[in-house]
């Protein structure tokens, strides 16, 4: 019992952590998109809360390699350069519901 416990701590810890760690990132994405993602950003971007996991997933791996993006293209590849993929699909899960 004492194990289950303290396993159920440490994940408890981990899981509050990384959810601390992925509002970081999207601290970044507040300004432009909105807390929730609600906004067209400068009036010219689509409302990320709206798009599909696989769509946002598309878009930021497309905006670091330069195949995807609009006029806004070298604002947001400046801002998803140094996104990991696990960066990435963690934004997603939390931006889209």
């Amino acid at each position: 019992m004492k194990k289950c416990v303290f396993l159920l701590s440490i994940l408890t810890l981990m899981l509050s952590s990384a959810l601390a760690d992925v509002q970081k990132k999207y601290q970044a994405c507040v300004a432009c998109h909105g807390a929730q993602g609600e906004k067209i950003a400068l009036n010219r971007s689509k409302i990320i809360k709206d798009m599909t996991k696989a769509d946002f997933i598309a878009s930021m791996k497309g905006y670091q390699d330069g195949t995807y993006g609009g006029p806004m293209k070298a604002m947001m590849t400046g801002q998803v350069k140094n996104l990991s993929d696990a960066d990435i699909e963690a934004l997603a899960d939390h931006v889209i519901k």
